[in-house]
């Protein structure tokens, strides 16, 4: 696959997985005792919001920045673990509300992979 079609398949997976995120971050933010019922429903800790909704903007700016390697992996393994435990907490729960965590998840591992091929290719070139 040529370098501008992996560029491409990154940039609308990564915009894909980003606002997901974001609005999950917003969601968190902006309704709290709505994701607070939530939470309390999947037997997650309430305390957890906040710091998940900050950690989810932080991850998508380091990913988007790529400013550091390491903190893009980060943030990557952070989204994968995050999309994952939604998906299976909604699959759970029977609620149907898996479809946006699934997304979140396979836009990740998409955005991962491309990002892994780009690079590769960035360095044969030199």
């Amino acid at each position: 696959m040529k370098i501008n079609a992996q560029k491409i398949i990154y940039w609308i997976a990564t915009a894909i997985m980003c606002f997901v995120f974001l609005f999950s971050a917003r969601m968190y933010l902006a309704n709290y005792d709505m994701v607070c019922g939530y939470f309390k429903a999947f037997g997650f800790p309430t305390w957890l919001i906040y710091p998940m909704a900050f950690a989810k903007i932080a991850a998508v700016v380091a990913i988007v920045s790529n400013l550091s390697k390491f903190l893009k992996e980060l943030a990557y393994a952070g989204f994968l673990f995050n999309a994952l435990l939604a998906f299976s907490a909604h699959m759970v729960a029977k609620d149907g509300g898996y479809l946006m965590a699934l997304i979140a998840l396979i836009a990740v591992i998409i955005s991962w992979i491309m990002d892994k091929q780009i690079r590769k290719a960035v360095v044969k070139k030199c």
